[in-house]
């Protein structure tokens, strides 16, 4: 029963976002220290089976491996909300899959608009830095200071930022992979194969999910396509609606199982070998066209296309928002999507070289610019839930009826 507590509370919305927080800062102050050394050095011991091409820095590792993991809870995510979640129905999911979309374009063009201005031509690789959301940090912030708002902004927060990682994913497979082995790439692809027939057999084989997943992990990993890519195929292929005879999906019970091992280890480590850019007697100015691009698209450039996107969905088409959400309600959500971090830093780290002195300023910004974002999406949700809510929140002529609130009291 203890474990059972722990393994929830662990999967909490707060709980990964806060220790995403903590490891980040420890990472943050660890490298602005007069030890910053030590903990740069501690990122660079390899480990690993040469044999296998796996000997890799513990940065490497925790970028290539730990995200992985990430990626595989994204994937499950995924697959049930196209299948029995939000996604299944187009005309509730088109508005929040536009608004992703748009608000992937035009940080993407703020940051090259201000990079290209001022002729910094080697930073454009980077355009795709500031179009990643942060779904475990964004939801911590949501379940923070969202306390008494719909419970269906969550859930289209989820499908905005989901959809946003699923295009990120599809980025970082193809403008950040420089070859491909064919070979190790079709192995891989036979991995999953065998991992969607397993994860279809009887529950008592569940053992072999993982040392399957590990073999698909490690050929994706030598074909040259980015390793965390193979976590959200293997997301994919999990059954998304009950099979034999079992109350739950297999996607609900694999994301419940691992989902604790993503908020709670994965991701906060990955923080803290990502996050700690070295500002003070680091090496190159952390203020330059890329760094200004970077917290303008994900402080200006997402609010502005997922609020443009939405109410000219809302205006000029049939689509509306779900019920009991009012365009009012995105001001806040459009700016909790620009908290970057994870996806942004493992951007950053693909975009540029690692002697390159763009990704110590990429890293700086990525982390003000998400802490801009996050307080201000926090007033914003204070504000929006002082307000009074409209009988008609999403103006489809039909009284709303979804009044569940987030922290669970009745909508005023």
């Amino acid at each position: 029963m203890r474990r059972a507590r722990l393994r929830s509370a662990l999967a909490l919305d707060t709980t990964s976002g806060i220790l995403l927080l903590a490891f980040a800062a420890v990472a943050v102050i660890w490298a602005n220290t007069p030890w910053r050394e030590v903990y740069h050095d501690l990122l660079a011991i390899e480990v690993g089976p040469e044999s296998l091409h796996l000997h890799m820095s513990l940065g490497q590792w925790a970028a290539d491996g730990l995200l992985a993991v990430f990626f595989f809870v994204v994937g499950v995510e995924l697959k049930q909300e196209f299948v029995a979640g939000s996604l299944r129905d187009l005309r509730l999911a088109g508005v929040p899959i536009v608004a992703a979309v748009a608000g992937m374009i035009t940080p993407a063009l703020c940051y090259v608009l201000v990079v290209g201005l001022a002729g910094e031509t080697s930073g454009l690789h980077g355009w795709a830095i500031p179009t990643a959301t942060d779904i475990a940090f964004a939801l911590a912030v949501l379940a923070l200071f969202g306390r008494g708002l719909p419970v269906a902004l969550r859930t289209f927060l989820l499908t905005l930022a989901v959809v946003d990682d699923l295009l990120g994913i599809i980025v970082i497979a193809t403008v950040y992979t420089d070859s491909i082995d064919v070979v190790m790439l079709l192995a891989a692809i036979g991995a999953v194969v065998v991992f969607a027939i397993v994860v279809h057999l009887s529950w008592s084989a569940r053992w072999l999910l993982l040392p399957i997943a590990l073999v698909a992990w490690g050929f994706m990993h030598a074909s040259g396509v980015h390793a965390t890519v193979a976590g959200v195929l293997l997301g994919f292929v999990v059954p998304a609606r009950a099979i034999r005879g079992e109350r739950l999906s297999r996607t609900e019970l694999l994301g419940e199982g691992v989902r604790p091992w993503s908020g709670a280890v994965a991701v906060p480590l990955f923080a803290f070998a990502a996050a700690g850019v070295s500002v003070v007697g680091g090496s190159g100015s952390m203020i330059q066209p890329v760094s200004i691009g970077i917290v303008v698209g994900l402080v200006v450039g997402k609010i502005v296309g997922v609020l443009g996107a939405t109410a000219l969905m809302t205006r000029f088409t049939p689509l509306r928002l779900p019920d009991a959400i009012g365009l009012r309600d995105l001001l806040p959500v459009g700016m909790l999507t620009g908290i970057g971090f994870t996806v942004a830093l493992l951007i950053a780290e693909l975009s540029f070289d690692a002697d390159s002195p763009h990704v110590s300023a990429a890293k700086a910004a990525i982390l003000v610019g998400s802490v801009i974002a996050a307080v201000i999406g926090a007033v914003m949700l204070r504000w929006d839930a002082r307000k009074m809510r409209d009988p008609d929140m999403n103006r489809d002529d039909v009284c709303d009826h979804d009044l569940d609130v987030i922290g669970g009291r009745t909508a005023p």
